[in-house]
This record gives structure tokens, C-alpha cells and sequence, in this order.
């Protein structure tokens, strides 16, 4: 059973929250003494939205199990808000709260701080505040990352600050940590991953209840897992922002998102999942990563993956990595990438860290977003290879198929199957949906082909192309 247990040698403050367990009068002599010999970190949240109060919660209600892991006692000694009166559904301890950031960078004992401040501004300043103030900072501001890595960093190692990011990425998912420490012995060849899990949750309500993609949308706003505008979780955006970063940790390569070719769920329908499914294979967003011989490829895009596979049975809203390296092989990395105490649990993980400096040595060690920039070439994304599903809708009339799989083959694209639905009896005009799976192809010669096919009087408007991937995870 969880043990949390408050000692007026540590602060009075916490009496109210006292809770009473029938323990040892050994072990209660043990934690006394052990929490009494231990130094305190100060520490401060900035930003108390779903995550900041769980952060809070964590760090309050479980005191003396961080005091074990951090070898010092974190002790909260400030949060700031931008509205004092909003219910947080939280008891925080008198004096903690606030409205006022200076309170914290004027305080010199305070010295990690959690900034949990979501967009680019003012997070960027306040970041830029925290470490000019003398703060180790972790974050879990994928965004700000994304866009302002470079000189983020930069400033932190020039003020002899930290900058720690574990929870900007897949959220409980422990992914950050793993590929910039756990595979250093590995060169990593691909990394694939679902990373956004309101487009997961959206897809499968699509393909597991049959769920257009409107309804599917407004049940994930009304479960809170998508915003009111939910475009950068459903265009890509927001999975590219995340591919930037890995891409960064694992291959040295600095990226700027919006360089990353991104396709969202606007590339498919409903029917897609169902012929997908009848292939044999489930439709994921997926943002990939894939080292070739001649470059490094990145993208995000609707993907066919067999099912099965580890990431073709993620479900809701959860989040998946699979990372290949060479000496380790096939590794799979699954949980929830959102929500209050998933993400919180990283954070804290990351203030530990922090405290008890591990986070110090390996960020001067793996040197992020400095000058020691990779040699690896980002390929255009026209270059890149791999099978594809192509859907179209066409009329039901000799010779259109020929027309296409000409057309197809003079692009040099292999058909490796093709399944073609008779028209239902009221359908008018005899219009009949048309799937073919290639072979590999490139980019460039997929995408022409499909768009010399849409052109063809016999085909509809409406054609959709997507990508196909069978191996590893």
C-alpha cells in the first residue's frame, strides 16, 4: 500500500494532510531520520493548467517517495497562475500560489523550476526569464522546442543552466531518455511512432465503431482529448513538432518542423479503413523516421500497417515508438501520451533528474541543438520509397482499368493487388470504387501517377493515396 507520510520536522504546514498508517515504530524512526539528514531542493511550478496541478499533486501527496529516488527532498515553494480565483481542484499549502513570475525568479533558493507554459509566447520569454535567473528549467513544451530549440539551449549552456524535456514527447512515455542515453551504443536505423493521441483516438472510433470523422471529432473535444480547434492534432502539425525533436536526439540532424512533409486525417475516409481492413491492414497517422544510404527520410503521414503489428493495435488515446537500432534491434514503446498524470509523471521524473544532477551531466554531454550538428543529409521527400494503397472511384466500364494500370506502369509502379467492389444496384452513375496496392515505388512517381489517374474522364475527383508499411513494428 502507498504511504504518504507528512513529519512536522519537515513543515507544519502539511498537518491538515496528515494521514495515519499503522507502521513500525522502527520504520517511523527510519523515514524521520532519513528525511531529517536531507537536503532540500526548491522547486516551483510555472503555469498550474491540468498538468502544473498534477505536477502539484505528485509532489505534495508523495513527498517521501521522490525524497528516495531524488536524495533530497523537493520541496514546492511557489506556483504561478494567471488567475488566483480558478477552482484547481487541488489543496495547495498557504503561500504557495500566486499571480506574480518574479516571486519565483527573484528567489535565489528556488532552483528547478517546471514550466508548464503551453505556445511560444510568452512561454519563450519566460523560459529565456528562468534561466537568465539562475533556474534549471524542464519543460513539457513540445512547440517551443520544436521552434526555439537552438536558442534555448544555447542561452542555457552559456548561463551554466539545464534544460530538461522528457515530458514534451509521447507524454508518460519514457522515449526521450531512451534514445538519448539507453541506445547510445546503437546507430539508430528508424524510428516510427504514433504521436498524437487525439488523431489515434478520432481514427479509432472511425474504424472500431463506424464513426464518421465529425462524429468521431466532437466526442474526442467532449473526452477532452481534443482542443476546440483541434487542427495541428489532426493536420499532422503536432506529430511533426514530436518527429522533429526524436529526429534530433536520434540522428543529430536539426529540423525544422514545418520542413517535415505532414498529411492528416483529411487524406482518408471512413471506407478506406473498411478496404484497409479487408487487406488486412489498420490505418494509423504515423510520423516516421527511416535512415537509407543516401539520407535521412522524414514525413508524417496516414499509414497502412498489418495487423498485428505492435502499432497497428494501439487503440484510444494512446501513444506508440518503435525504434530499430543495430545492435539492439526491434524495440516497442507504448502508453499514454496525454492527460493529467501521465504527462505529470515525466515531468517530475525530469525534476529528479534535475536535483540530483543527473540531469546536468548528460545535458553538457549530449551538447542539443549545438554546433555539433549531424552530417546526414534530409532527403526530399519526393525521393522517398515505399509501397502505396491507391482508392479510386471510377465508371464501371470497359477499358477504364487498362487505362489505369497503363498509366501506372509507365510511372514504373508494380500493382501487387487490386480489388474492385461490383456497384450496388440504385448506384447512379455506375461509379465503383477501385483499390490497388503497389509495389515500392517512389514518391515522386506515386504522386504523378495519381494525379494523371484523377484526370482520366472515367475517374472521380475523389482519389486517395496513402502509405504502406509491412516491416518491423
Amino acid at each position: 500500500m502507498a504511504r504518504s507520510i507528512w513529519f512536522t520536522c519537515l513543515s507544519t504546514r502539511f498537518a491538515s494532510r496528515a494521514t495515519w498508517f499503522t507502521i513500525s515504530l522502527l520504520e517511523i524512526r527510519n523515514l524521520v531520520g532519513l528525511l531529517s539528514v536531507m537536503e532540500k531542493t526548491r522547486v516551483a511550478i510555472v503555469g498550474m493548467g491540468t498538468v502544473g496541478t498534477g505536477v502539484a499533486r505528485l509532489l505534495l501527496d508523495h513527498g517521501d517517495r521522490l525524497a528516495r529516488h531524488a536524495g533530497r527532498i523537493l520541496w514546492l515553494e511557489k506556483a504561478t497562475v494567471r488567475d488566483l480565483k480558478k477552482d484547481r481542484n487541488i489543496n495547495l499549502p498557504a503561500g504557495i500560489l500566486t499571480d506574480d513570475l518574479s516571486s519565483i525568479l527573484n528567489d535565489r533558493e528556488i532552483e528547478v523550476v517546471a514550466h508548464l507554459v503551453g505556445g511560444l509566447e510568452p512561454a519563450r520569454t519566460i523560459m529565456l526569464q528562468l534561466l537568465e535567473a539562475g533556474k534549471d528549467v524542464v519543460t513539457a513544451n513540445k512547440a517551443l522546442l520544436a521552434e526555439h530549440g537552438e536558442e534555448l539551449f544555447d542561452r542555457a549552456r552559456a548561463l551554466g543552466r539545464t534544460i530538461a524535456f522528457e515530458a514534451s514527447v509521447g507524454g508518460g512515455i519514457p522515449i526521450i531518455a531512451n534514445i538519448s542515453q539507453c541506445f547510445s551504443a546503437n546507430q539508430i536505423l528508424s524510428l516510427r511512432g504514433i504521436l498524437n493521441g487525439t488523431s489515434n483516438y478520432i481514427i479509432s472510433q472511425m474504424d472500431e465503431q463506424g464513426a464518421d470523422y465529425a462524429v468521431a471529432l466532437k466526442l474526442a473535444q467532449e473526452l477532452g482529448y481534443a482542443e476546440a480547434d483541434p487542427t495541428m492534432d489532426v493536420d499532422g502539425s503536432d506529430a511533426a513538432q514530436k518527429l522533429a525533436i526524436l529526429a534530433h536526439l536520434a540522428f543529430g540532424v536539426r529540423v525544422r518542423w514545418r520542413d517535415i512533409y505532414r498529411c492528416g486525417l483529411e487524406a482518408f475516409q471512413l471506407a478506406d479503413l473498411k478496404y484497409a481492413s479487408e487487406l488486412g491492414y489498420r490505418i494509423k497517422l504515423i510520423a516516421t523516421a527511416q535512415l537509407r544510404s543516401d539520407g535521412l527520410e522524414l514525413h508524417v503521414s496516414p499509414t497502412l500497417i498489418r495487423k498485428g503489428r505492435p502499432l497497428a493495435e494501439v487503440r484510444g488515446a494512446y501513444n506508440a515508438v518503435t525504434v530499430v537500432g543495430d545492435a539492439v534491434g526491434d524495440m516497442f514503446f507504448h502508453g499514454q501520451g496525454a492527460g493529467q498524470m501521465p504527462t505529470a509523471s515525466a515531468v517530475v521524473a525530469d525534476m529528479i533528474d534535475t536535483a540530483a544532477g543527473r540531469t546536468d551531466i548528460t545535458f553538457r554531454r549530449l551538447e542539443l541543438w549545438s554546433d555539433r550538428e549531424s552530417k546526414i543529409e534530409l532527403l526530399p521527400y519526393a525521393q522517398t520509397t515505399g509501397r502505396y494503397y491507391m482508392r479510386f472511384f471510377v465508371a464501371d466500364e470497359p477499358g477504364v482499368l487498362s487505362q489505369i494500370t497503363g498509366i501506372l506502369g509507365r510511372h514504373q509502379i508494380s500493382i501487387a493487388s487490386i480489388i474492385q467492389h461490383e456497384p450496388t444496384i440504385d448506384q447512379q452513375p455506375r461509379k465503383v470504387p477501385l483499390v490497388i496496392m503497389t509495389h515500392e515505388a517512389t514518391e515522386k512517381a506515386a504522386a504523378a501517377a495519381n494525379d494523371e489517374i484523377r484526370k482520366l474522364p472515367s475517374v472521380s475527383n475523389e482519389c486517395v493515396k496513402l502509405r504502406v508499411t509491412e516491416g518491423g513494428k
